[in-house]
């Protein structure tokens, strides 16, 4: 029997629908939450990235701004706007586009953002809040795996978890967000990474199985214990149909994993919906602060 399917695209409309409801509320208070996003240069993707984030925002009723800056732009007028938006008593949300030009330090940037306002959850203050089980803005894509697996069900408590990738934006988070003592956590977490042995032998005892590795169906389904939860986070672009259109697939050999587990992620269509949902979720509790 195939696994059942984990929608992301279905869970991040029902967030979304809340958090329009919330927007509400807060703008019967006077209280409009509000993100600016910063975009340096001219990469296409950074751009449809952005694209997708303004029109999210405008779709939820926040007030939003788009910063377009040249790619030339210097280190130190980029942190002089940041600072700009720190001041900005309308701004909630600040959100930086990576990756920045070469000669722009990204961690100095990134550090500018005051941490009330990083609803992308990268600042040390916001990392160090949560490693430490603090209120925290949590970064997107962990956050919206763990809000996946809540409205899936999936049951954290005492579970075997598996993390293959050690990234800053995925594996660690991911990783620390479960193992907190609270509601959708108490999970035992393992992280492998590529200098891991026998990386099979760590992911087949795993209940939940998170896979962020980087690398077209990476995870088959020898490597997945019969029953087990499967999140894929990678997004692989591995051909063009006739027409042009990308051919995505993730980091688990999807038609083969849905045979051996009891729920899978799609690709597309799951976690990916999840991440721009959880940058507006952020950002409408930094305006809760504010309300």
């Amino acid at each position: 029997m195939s696994a059942a399917l984990i929608k992301g695209t279905e869970i991040a409309a029902a967030i979304r629908q809340e958090i329009k409801q919330d927007v509400e509320k807060l703008k019967a208070r006077g209280v409009t939450p509000g993100l600016v996003t910063i975009l340096v240069g001219e990469d296409p993707a950074s751009q449809s990235y952005v694209r997708a984030k303004q029109k999210t925002a405008h779709e939820l009723g926040y007030y939003s701004v788009q910063e377009n800056q040249p790619a030339d732009i210097s280190e130190e007028t980029l942190l002089a706007l940041v600072r700009q938006y720190n001041q900005d008593p309308k701004i909630h949300g600040i959100l930086i586009q990576l990756p920045l030009p070469k000669h722009i330090n990204e961690t100095r940037v990134l550090y500018a953002i005051d941490p009330d306002k990083d609803v992308d959850g990268f600042h040390p203050v916001n990392v160090g809040r949560m490693v430490i089980g603090e209120p925290a803005y949590l970064p997107c894509t962990p956050y919206g795996i763990q809000q996946m697996l809540i409205r899936s069900g999936v049951k954290t408590e005492g579970a075997e978890v598996v993390v293959i990738g050690r990234s800053n934006i995925v594996g660690k988070p991911i990783a620390n967000i479960l193992l907190q003592k609270a509601p959708g956590a108490n999970a035992t977490v393992t992280i492998c990474h590529t200098r891991t042995k026998n990386i099979a032998e760590h992911a087949r005892r795993a209940d939940i199985l998170i896979v962020a590795a980087g690398k077209p169906k990476a995870v088959t389904a020898d490597m997945v214990k019969p029953g087990a939860v499967v999140i894929d986070v990678g997004v692989n672009e591995i051909g063009r149909t006739g027409e042009g259109k990308r051919i995505l697939v993730g980091d688990v050999d999807f038609e083969a994993v849905k045979e051996v587990a009891s729920a899978i992620t799609p690709v597309p269509g799951g976690v990916g919906p999840m991440t721009i949902t959880m940058l507006m979720l952020n950002t409408l509790n930094a305006a809760k602060k504010k309300g």
